[in-house]
């Protein structure tokens, strides 16, 4: 699926779910890597979610910070060294804890 169109969808699930989405960076509409940024708040801390594919195809998000959330600060500096590699990389946040329900394909 093209990337536009698929942040379209995301911001679409949110919105029915009443979850807070903003896109911090728009990437290339038809094949832009794309970035999470979970953002749960000062005590929950953030978590950034890169895309990958599984073997079989299957769309996967991989915990690019690590399993624990991490401080805002730290997921900002990972967000912008991927920037810096790849100006094409779409960078949403979604400021919700459960934001993981929303999104397409497992969090590995």
């Amino acid at each position: 699926m093209r990337s536009g169109l698929w942040i379209k969808a995301l911001i679409r699930r949110c919105d029915l779910a009443a979850i807070p989405i903003a896109v911090v960076a728009r990437g290339d509409g038809d094949a832009g890597a794309i970035v999470l940024k979970l953002n749960g708040g000062v005590a929950e801390g953030c978590s950034v979610l890169t895309q990958a594919r599984g073997q079989d195809g299957e769309l996967l998000w991989v915990r690019a910070t690590g399993p624990a959330p991490v401080a805002e600060a730290d997921a900002d500096a990972y967000i912008a060294r991927q920037r810096q590699r790849d100006p094409d990389v779409w960078v949403v946040e979604i400021e919700h804890q459960e934001a993981a329900n929303v999104i397409d394909g497992r969090v590995v």
